[in-house]
């Protein structure tokens, strides 16, 4: 854990560093994603495990609500976002989970929910993650579009993935902040797009 090893200013100091040297081609292609799933009334499903199953509930939640004008949130003419967190089916889970296994967790539900042409977002720290691995090498097969969230080495998942954003980072605590932190810039570029606002204006 980086935090018990630096001080603030060092930690905040590999911060920076780790920022400074995301692909930037990378964080564009997931707005460009995002934006496609919309523009072509897609699903969009997002999964992960721990703090990236939280992250996951976070990116949905925003995603549908937050592509809209708040003014906009009662009229039903307005096309939405078609966004899930695979992470808050909990029953979908435990029935698996039990009946099934754990690695299946999220496959199952892509099984029942996913088609051709959808994306899935997949998150994960290690990239390593059995049920996550299994649900975008379903999702591949299927013709769904996989775009993976990774740190550390990226694992399998950054093998397998059509397209991805990778923090090389060897803690967990900060690849997590940088997904998130990442995710608003991109949940607002997909905003200024569907709203035609700030510099899409």
């Amino acid at each position: 854990m980086l935090g018990a090893e630096l001080d603030s200013d060092a930690y905040l100091q590999h911060l920076r560093q780790a920022l400074k040297n995301l692909d930037r081609g990378a964080i564009h292609r997931w707005a460009d994603a995002l934006y496609r799933a919309w523009d072509e009334a897609r699903f969009v499903f997002v999964f992960g495990n721990g703090g990236s199953g939280t992250t996951a509930t976070h990116f949905s939640e925003d995603l549908g609500k937050s592509t809209l004008r708040p003014e906009d949130l009662a009229d039903e003419s307005k096309k939405r976002l078609k966004i899930m967190s695979l992470t808050d089916n909990l029953g979908w889970i435990l029935a698996v989970g039990n009946d099934v296994g754990y690695d299946q967790i999220f496959q199952q539900q892509l099984m029942n929910y996913g088609s051709a042409g959808d994306l899935v977002i997949a998150i994960s720290g290690s990239g390593n993650s059995p049920n996550v691995i299994n649900a975008v090498e379903w999702a591949k097969r299927h013709g769904l579009h996989t775009f993976g969230i990774s740190g550390y080495s990226g694992g399998q998942l950054k093998e397998i993935q059509d397209d991805g954003l990778h923090v090389p980072v060897d803690d967990m605590g900060m690849v997590e902040s940088i997904h998130l932190c990442v995710f608003h810039w991109v949940l607002n570029d997909v905003y200024g797009r569907i709203n035609r606002a700030g510099r899409y204006a």
